[in-house]
């Protein structure tokens, strides 16, 4: 880029008709939600351990392998995965471990996209709600994360609504970003996947 150019901007994603997920990425279990269609209503789908066990060049951990298997059941047009920063803005472990996860994903589901999307307050508000729904608080946690995934995509659909794109920050596959020369990343690379280009809106 010459000197005093401005660098070019991206062109904004916009949203076609096509169900969408949303994950919420948690250390033990991972939350699925999805929408119909349309984009009018999130539901919860499912809460599902996470596999940490290694696998073999070219598999999928359990969890990934189930959202290849939902996005491609429901030919979801995008998903999104909740970014947990900090109240501040900031991101800790816990936001770089969606951001590697977002990445094998993305390369998971290609050329389905992948889409980062702020989730601070997910947990809390899914825990408020599962409360005002009268579950008792000991019977949260086998759906609190479908749960959080709901508040997720249901924030992501009003976004869509209100701006007429895609919200969030868009996850470049792994394969797309490995330097010429050097391993595609995998998905048994997942701490190192997830870069993301495109502003968070």
């Amino acid at each position: 880029m010459r000197p005093g150019a401005k660098p070019r901007t991206r062109a904004a994603e916009p949203v076609v008709r096509g169900a969408r997920l949303a994950v919420d990425v948690g250390s033990v279990r991972v939350g699925l939600a999805a929408s119909d269609p349309d984009g009018l209503v999130a539901t919860p789908v499912a809460t599902l351990a996470r596999d940490t066990d290694p696998v073999d060049a070219g598999d999928l951990p359990g969890d990934l392998a189930d959202i290849v298997a939902e996005v491609a059941e429901r030919d979801a047009a995008v998903v999104y995965v909740g970014l947990p920063r900090h109240l501040s803005g900031d991101e800790g472990a816990a936001a770089q471990a969606a951001r590697a996860y977002a990445g094998a994903l993305a390369q998971a589901v290609a050329p389905v996209g992948v889409r980062l999307v702020d989730e601070r307050m997910s947990t809390i508000t899914a825990h408020q709600a599962l409360h005002a729904s009268g579950r008792s608080g000991r019977r949260h946690r086998a759906v609190v994360d479908q749960a959080a995934a709901v508040v997720i995509l249901q924030t992501a659909l009003d976004a869509e609504r209100s701006s007429g794109r895609r919200p969030g920050e868009r996850v470049v596959p792994a394969r797309q970003v490995d330097a010429p020369g050097e391993r595609a990343g995998g998905p048994q690379d997942v701490a190192q996947a997830g870069r993301t280009e495109g502003t968070t809106e």
